[in-house]
């Protein structure tokens, strides 16, 4: 009975992976495809039968998309950083340290996941705009009105305050009696023990940042400046609603999330569980 069991449950993950997988394949399948096959066939066919890489090949000599994932990896790259740096500096004392209101104010950032990004975007965009933080300024204005409103978000700070949380409070007690001060004990001791889980907040930050598409739509005005989501949309209407070389694009625009995640893979399952049933 536990076989059978262990059994129905792998097959039904394998499914469930498999239906996860349909639209990345259908999308490689697509991106594969000769001018003379049909895409939207049905039944759907996914193994190509005029299998051709011209559609790589012009995507990347008609469009700009090297610029463009620089341009992303520019923004992805410094949205992890502060959000390492912040998160973890705003989740210390709320794990380590006891001051009055503290539960109130994790439970006050807590309830700021619950509000939509689309409900605060104008009032960040007027900021943005009194700032001057917009690419028609400067290009260094242009990306920091990219960064600087996903520099921190409360599913970090959350994230690093169980890690924190984790921690028996022995290993600080002893570097005290060591000699080491406050900083020292947040960069030495404490940073160094929650790596699993600053490998994870970068995954997501730069999951995220990688694959932004609304907020840069909104902000930037020059094609210099575009990410990858923006440049690719731009695919739709200087080719037609070609959707090979779309997919082409987005196949491109995938490839440097899984070169990130693989490289931290081996600190995710750790990090994504540690601290869960701390309170």
């Amino acid at each position: 009975m536990r076989h059978f069991k262990g059994f129905l449950i792998h097959t039904i993950l394998i499914l469930v992976c498999f239906l996860c997988l349909l639209p990345f394949l259908w999308l490689t399948s697509t991106a594969l495809k000769g001018p003379m096959e049909n895409i939207f066939q049905y039944p759907p066919v996914f193994i190509p039968e005029d299998f051709t890489f011209e559609n790589f090949r012009l995507v990347l000599a008609l469009v700009p998309i090297v610029g463009y994932a620089i341009n992303s990896f520019i923004v992805a790259f410094f949205t992890v950083i502060l959000n390492l740096i912040f998160s973890a500096l705003a989740a210390y004392p709320l794990a380590r340290m006891n001051f009055g209101g503290k539960n109130l104010v994790f439970f006050g950032i807590l309830a700021t996941i619950m509000v939509p990004f689309q409900a605060i975007m104008l009032p960040i965009y007027i900021i943005t705009l009194k700032l001057n933080l917009v690419d028609s300024y400067s290009n260094f204005q242009g990306y920091l009105g990219l960064i600087l409103p996903f520099a921190v978000n409360a599913f970090g700070i959350f994230l690093l305050r169980q890690a924190f949380l984790a921690i028996p409070k022995e290993l600080e007690e002893s570097a005290v009696i060591d000699g080491c001060n406050a900083l020292q004990i947040f960069f030495k001791v404490l940073l160094p023990l929650i790596k699993p889980s600053l490998a994870v907040l970068a995954i997501f930050t730069f999951i995220g940042s990688w694959g932004e598409f609304l907020w840069p739509s909104i902000i930037l005005t020059k094609d210099a400046l575009y990410t990858l989501p923006v440049g690719i949309n731009d695919l739709q209407g200087a080719f037609s609603a070609n959707y090979r070389l779309i997919a082409a694009g987005s196949m491109i625009s995938i490839v440097p999330i899984v070169i990130f995640f693989v490289s931290l893979q081996k600190y995710f399952i750790q990090g994504s569980t540690e601290g869960a049933v701390k309170g």
